[in-house]
């Protein structure tokens, strides 16, 4: 067997400690890395710039510079980043309904809504 894990895979994808977050900004549509770092500001703007640019190397999301002076630049999620919300819908399941131990509760932040409801 050549093939490597699927699971494995797809966890190294999501694997850091701010993708998850970062994801979760950007489902709400295109983002400018100051935005980002302001809706995540634990974040480093090092640690932020790396994992965006692991993101982007991975197929995730999408950097757009847009031909302005100043330059602006915008992250938005790629085809493969949306279509791995529908893991994310069943982790928010499982938190919710099949984790006794924790007690996860919806902070009703509203950012899940649209892949919840598949509006996306």
């Amino acid at each position: 067997m050549n093939g490597r894990c699927p699971i494995e895979t797809t966890v190294s994808l999501i694997n850091g400690k701010w993708k998850l977050l970062i994801l979760k900004e950007l489902s709400q549509g295109p983002v400018r890395y100051g935005q980002l770092g302001a809706q995540i500001p634990a974040v480093s703007a090092k640690v932020l710039t790396q994992q965006l640019r692991e993101m982007e190397e991975d197929g995730l999301i999408v950097r757009t510079v847009f031909a302005e002076v100043p330059p602006r630049v915008e992250y938005s999620l790629a085809d493969m980043g949306l279509s791995i919300f529908t893991l994310f819908k069943e982790l928010r399941r499982w938190g919710l309904e099949e984790d006794a131990v924790h007690g996860a509760k919806c902070s009703f932040c509203g950012k899940c809504q649209p892949f919840i409801r598949g509006e996306r």
